[in-house]
């Protein structure tokens, strides 16, 4: 599963699925509405040869309810670019939205790639939602330090694609 969540780095997410495809991995587009706003499912489902989804009450015609089968169906749930919002849900156990739902249905390792203004970041709320993630074996992708796209320099701006790529490679090596 790639979750995207509602960020400008969302765009990087077609550069992922595309990647991750083209290794052979079978992706599963996830977004949030706001997610939507930066980036078209559309896209990415065209790119993954999946549905994307991003609607927790458009359920498929399957008598099971979407996430829950969605949850089941990931080796997994890698979410790039992951906003405050999103750690935030995660940390917390809430499920707004067809990913964070999916999130806690599923029992595949989460790695998360966060990305947002350096302030967002440093914010003691978020260092409390990552380090509590942390604890739970959460994976995590660092933010690099450079042009965020609120006009500061500093740290929050996701990790280079080649960074994300190399970390999903390396966990599903691990695993076989």
């Amino acid at each position: 599963m790639l979750g995207v969540t509602g960020s400008i780095a969302a765009y990087k997410s077609a550069d992922i699925t595309s990647r991750l495809t083209d290794l052979g991995i079978s992706v599963f587009p996830v977004l949030t509405k706001s997610a939507c706003q930066f980036i078209q499912p559309l896209t990415l489902q065209t790119l993954a040869r999946n549905p994307a989804v991003y609607d927790l009450w458009q359920e498929a015609e399957s008598w099971q309810p979407s996430h829950i089968e969605l949850a089941d169906q990931a080796d997994l749930l890698l979410v790039a670019p992951a906003t405050a919002h999103c750690l935030a849900n995660f940390a917390q156990g809430f499920s707004p939205d067809l990913l964070s739902s999916i999130h806690l249905a599923t029992q595949a390792p989460t790695m998360l790639a966060p990305a947002m203004n350096g302030k967002m970041l440093a914010h003691s709320a978020t260092q409390g939602n990552i380090s509590l993630l942390r604890k739970r074996g959460y994976f995590f992708i660092e933010p690099q330090r450079g042009q965020l796209a609120c006009g500061y320099e500093g740290d929050g701006k996701l990790a280079d694609v080649d960074t994300i790529i190399d970390a999903v490679i390396d966990f599903f090596s691990q695993v076989e």
